[in-house]
């Protein structure tokens, strides 16, 4: 029996050809194989959001997702963000809001805004909370990550 399969993921704009294993999860794929740690392991369980990463413009846990099921969908990680040495400007505002703190979380909570303000430029505070309620932070408190992601979304609409 063959335990590999060929498949082709599309992670920031970049095709990816792989022979990986049919059980590994996207998350594993996507740090072990392809390098990109910004998207964190945590739970393993899809309860903790550390994992987030945008699919198809939706966030997604990627340890919940198989890679082989990935393929001809679009994926876009944190280091999938900035534009060169520039940061995107959720990255700049959870830093100047003090939004990051360990920064275990702070990729899928960054993920979790930027599917948020793709969909609604203009959120107010309870829909930054609604679209961060599945990502679990222990530093902050969330109330400098809404700030953040609203701060964020203020530079953005200039």
């Amino acid at each position: 029996m063959k335990n590999k399969v060929e498949i082709t993921l599309k992670v920031n704009g970049e095709e990816y050809e792989l022979e990986i294993e049919q059980h590994r999860t996207l998350v594993e794929v996507l740090r072990e194989t392809l390098g990109f740690t910004g998207t964190k392991k945590s739970c393993n369980e899809g309860e903790c959001g550390a994992c987030t990463v945008i699919m198809d413009g939706k966030p997604v846990a990627s340890c919940l997702v198989l890679a082989v099921e990935c393929q001809g969908k679009e994926i876009i990680t944190i280091e999938g963000l900035a534009q060169g040495e520039s940061l995107h400007p959720l990255q700049v505002q959870f830093v100047r809001k003090g939004g990051i703190q360990c920064g275990f979380c702070t990729p899928g909570m960054i993920m979790s805004a930027k599917a948020l303000l793709d969909k609604n430029p203009k959120p107010t505070a309870l829909d930054v909370r609604k679209a961060i309620s599945g990502n679990l932070c222990r530093c902050t408190g969330y109330q400098q990550i809404v700030d953040a992601v609203l701060s964020a979304a203020e530079t953005m609409d200039k």
